[in-house]
């Protein structure tokens, strides 16, 4: 009697702590909405303190940047509130709703090349509020296109060549406008993501090591053929041989870090924001981070951004449990590029890789990659609203 009494108040309590049944475990929802509000306050505080010598030399108010900053969160709440009210997870599985976002995505990349460039490269469309980054809408209509053509062609992704050839096809479009801008690090991403949901979708392995091999080539070539690629590489071997020119942002980062050592030197007091690292509210905001705060800034910021992956796994998980195979890859497609983007502009801040222009989600300055980047975390929060709510005979449609 005792123990049935036990056994059925472990079971109230198991049905009270969420659908994950984890007792006093918060829900992914709840986890994930704090760490990105935490994220976002963290960005807007270190924007402010990074930007202010560099908004004062071009003759901008002190705040300009982070003014920008809080104006693009803004605009990216309310472009997510389009996807999580207005938006059926149904319909943007359908065939028909691909084709037209591969086709606007593809159309904003080609116009890219007809804008002006900026730092050499031509990667934004003007929009007169800011400078639209398509190749971060790119990321976000692969992640969905692939997770909807792994499930619709199952049987040609875990069977033969047919799956891969035919996603190569409209990857390799995305691909060639990518490297026409140029924007090598958004291609490294995309290219990641989509071998990725193609691994958990079931893929032969030999298929992954033939590809990755001719991956691996490609971007050989495309490095040594291209001198500034080349010249970001050496630099990145010896960060301290040449301080003066090529290792100049690399060599004021490690610096950066190496002053703030384990608790900063406080905020507001870095050094290399004025004027020693270009742009320092950009890529290369986690320095200046590491240099006021120290090991235990950069620490929470990389502890947030854990928490926000680990969430999208895990809706992803439960996605999976029930059958939804689309919803279940799209979380996991979002988590892989939250997750390439930290670890490459973590390590690229601390000298692990050569520099590349990929922002930290929902910390560095910008405006494309926090727009798109809450539009994902609608998705995501979406996809776990709606998930425990479809009917199992309807999860094939999901």
């Amino acid at each position: 009697m005792a123990l049935s009494s036990l056994f059925r108040s472990s079971s109230q309590s198991q049905q009270a702590s969420g659908s994950d049944g984890i007792l006093s475990m918060p829900s992914a929802r709840a986890i994930l909405i704090s760490s990105v509000g935490c994220m976002l306050v963290l960005s807007l505080l270190m924007v402010a303190s990074a930007s202010i010598p560099f908004a004062l030399s071009r003759g901008m108010t002190e705040l300009h940047f982070f003014r920008n900053q809080l104006l693009y969160m803004g605009i990216g709440l309310i472009a997510a509130a389009f996807p999580y009210y207005l938006v059926s997870l149904r319909t943007l599985y359908k065939t028909e709703t691909q084709f037209i976002l591969l086709a606007i995505t593809g159309g904003l990349l080609f116009l890219t090349l007809f804008g002006t460039p900026i730092n050499g490269s031509k990667r934004w469309l003007n929009l007169g509020f800011l400078n639209f980054q398509v190749a971060e809408l790119a990321k976000l209509v692969m992640i969905v296109f692939v997770s909807d053509f792994v499930v619709r062609r199952s049987f040609e992704v875990r069977n033969g060549w047919d799956g891969f050839l035919r996603i190569f096809l409209v990857v390799g479009m995305i691909t060639l406008l990518l490297l026409l801008q140029p924007d090598f690090g958004s291609l490294v991403v995309i290219v990641g993501t989509v071998f990725a949901i193609f691994y958990i979708a079931g893929a032969p392995y030999k298929q992954f090591l033939a590809l990755g091999g001719l991956v691996a080539g490609l971007a050989v070539l495309a490095v040594t053929l291209v001198q500034y690629r080349l010249v970001r590489v050496m630099s990145f071997l010896d960060p301290f041989d040449d301080v003066q020119d090529t290792d100049y942002q690399l060599a004021r980062s490690l610096i950066a870090f190496g002053r703030g050592q384990f608790t900063g030197v406080g905020y507001g007091e870095s050094v290399q924001k004025l004027s020693h690292l270009p742009e320092a509210h950009t890529d290369f905001l986690l320095a200046i981070t590491g240099e006021e705060l120290g090991f235990v800034g950069v620490a929470m910021v990389l502890l947030l951004e854990a928490l926000i992956i680990g969430s999208a796994m895990r809706i992803s998980y439960n996605a999976l449990k029930r059958r939804q195979m689309r919803m279940s890859y799209t979380a996991f497609g979002i988590g892989v590029v939250f997750i390439a983007q930290t670890i490459i502009n973590a390590a690229m801040n601390m000298g692990a890789i050569p520099t590349k222009g990929l922002t930290m989600p929902f910390f560095s300055y910008g405006g494309s990659s926090m727009l798109i980047s809450l539009v994902m975390i609608a998705l995501l929060l979406k996809i776990y609203k709606e998930s425990p709510e479809i009917e199992k005979s309807q999860c094939r449609y999901y």
